[in-house]
């Protein structure tokens, strides 16, 4: 398997673009990587996207999209895992690039939710969950997610507040992120006064439904002009569990981020004591929470033992959502997963401001799709210049 780096990265602000198409959306981070390395095409590209079927009438996004972006001869294929659509896509192109099927690959995320109803978006999402035990019976995914932070409140004897600290630290980064929807600081008051959703979550616990869509050009390290720094992926898994709670052996645990993680470490021959930030999958503050725990960062039931701003925060011993994550970033499910990827890439070169991680080597991303049934881990270290050869 080829050593595979990413070349270049794309992304749109992530707002309401109800003056952008589907298709324009999708285009904008492509045809910024196409303007950036001079390049018109590629081998192949790789489409993430959750509920364009429904909430934007439109399939087969592959041929879509790179027929508009001039790349018709591509290979080009739609992937759809729920919320970790991007992470899926993105793993996709590093299989082609690593295997040797490609020598340029494109990953890009997209996701249109706010011209629909938010009643309708909120149908779409619930698709995430099983259809005959939990949507059928009336069960949205918000409330899927109450279930499991009461349960986890209930168990460990954690406090509402507890876990103000994650939304807090995403709002305060996102304030310097120029492509953040929700940029903007909270305090603890905010979020303990912000309207139920569905109790115990509340909007400052939930990351709001956005526009966006982000892109990422992978290519085999031989390929890469001498002389310069890059980014390559040492490590990338994938896992499965339940998509229905009540068919895990564990409902408190996510097996899957727990496993994917394990064989992201492995693969890149570190721990998470090496991990500079983590790129979490803060959807809501349980699903980050649960994530840490998983992936090593604190014992199991602790989680909430890390919502401070001053241990999570670009300075901290564990920098979490970093650009604001989905909960500032905003969360337009397809295309979560590659923001992931750009915004992990950009800390890696030492690009984010007052929001950067000083010294940041190693990153890893963690994309989650449904409650936990669909996880994508990745590993990125930047890398001091190697002599390649000029092909």
């Amino acid at each position: 398997m080829r050593e595979v780096a990413i070349l270049e990265i794309g992304q749109t602000p992530v707002s309401e673009h109800w003056d952008k198409s589907l298709l324009e959306l999708a285009g904008e981070p492509i045809l910024q990587i196409f303007e950036k390395t001079g390049i018109s095409t590629v081998d192949s590209i790789f489409v993430g996207n959750m509920m364009t079927g429904s909430a934007n009438h439109q399939l087969h996004l592959g041929a879509y999209i790179a027929d508009w972006v001039g790349a018709g001869n591509a290979s080009a294929v739609h992937v759809e895992s729920a919320c970790s659509s991007g992470g899926s896509a993105f793993r996709a192109a590093l299989m082609a690039v690593s295997s040797g099927e490609a020598d340029t690959a494109i990953a890009v995320g997209v996701e249109k939710m706010t011209d629909s109803p938010s009643a309708e978006i909120t149908a779409e999402l619930a698709t995430a969950a099983d259809a005959d035990y939990e949507r059928d019976m009336g069960v949205s995914f918000v409330a899927l997610n109450a279930l499991l932070m009461r349960r986890y409140m209930e168990v460990y004897g954690w406090k509402k507040e507890d876990f103000a600290g994650f939304s807090i630290n995403a709002h305060a980064n996102g304030a310097h992120n120029p492509n953040a929807r929700f940029g903007f600081p909270i305090t603890p008051e905010a979020y303990m006064k912000s309207p139920p959703v569905c109790d115990p979550i509340n909007v400052m616990d939930a990351a709001g439904m956005s526009d966006g869509a982000a892109a990422v050009l992978l290519v085999p390290v031989e390929k890469l002009i001498k002389g310069k720094k890059f980014v390559t992926i040492a490590g990338s898994a994938a896992a499965t569990d339940t998509i229905a709670l009540q068919d895990r052996r564990d409902m408190l645990w996510l097996s899957a981020a727990e496993r994917s993680a394990k064989e992201a470490y492995r693969q890149a021959g570190i721990g998470p004591a090496d991990i500079d930030l983590f790129e979490a999958h803060d959807a809501f503050t349980i699903i980050e929470a649960l994530s840490l725990e998983a992936s090593g960062f604190v014992e199991r039931g602790q989680g909430p033992s890390l919502a401070d701003p001053a241990i999570i925060g670009p300075k901290g011993k564990v920098p979490l959502a970093t650009m604001g994550g989905l909960k500032s970033r905003g969360h337009p499910v397809g295309a979560t997963g590659i923001y992931q990827i750009v915004e992990a890439v950009l800390q890696l070169y030492g690009l984010c401001g007052e929001n950067q991680v000083p010294g940041a080597k190693i990153a890893m991303t963690q994309n989650i799709g449904g409650s936990g049934s669909n996880v994508y881990t990745h590993i990125l270290k930047i890398n001091e210049p190697r002599t390649f050869q000029n092909n």
